[in-house]
């Protein structure tokens, strides 16, 4: 009898546990689908590991948007390069270019 009493004393804690439990596995589960990380078995391997034709597709077109931006990226530094040489250059020497370039243009005309 008192063994009958002591378990359903001890009941109560037993299923508080388990429903700790069982609530933070859907939790974790459901944050992994809604972050988009792949679902795994209790072995660790993901249950679909292969990438659908939609998502390669998408790939492809960050990396060639990528490539584009980072070309971009390049021409707007060399331009910057080229404000701050004239910037910091001299102003005799910047009016001696100009005036270089205005004979040479006047020259070949």
């Amino acid at each position: 009898m008192e063994k009958l009493l002591a378990l359903t004393d001890l009941l109560p804690w037993v299923l508080a546990i388990t429903m700790v439990g069982v609530g933070g596995w859907v939790v974790t589960t459901w944050l992994r689908i809604k972050h988009g990380y792949p679902l795994e078995t209790s072995w660790g391997t993901a249950l679909h590991p292969t990438t659908d034709r939609e998502a390669a597709e998408r790939i492809k077109l960050l990396t060639t948007e990528n490539a584009q931006l980072r070309a971009e990226l390049s021409s707007v530094k060399d331009r910057v390069q080229n404000i701050e040489r004239i910037v910091t250059d001299q102003p005799s020497r910047l009016s001696k270019e100009i005036e270089a370039l205005a004979i040479d243009k006047g020259g070949n005309a």
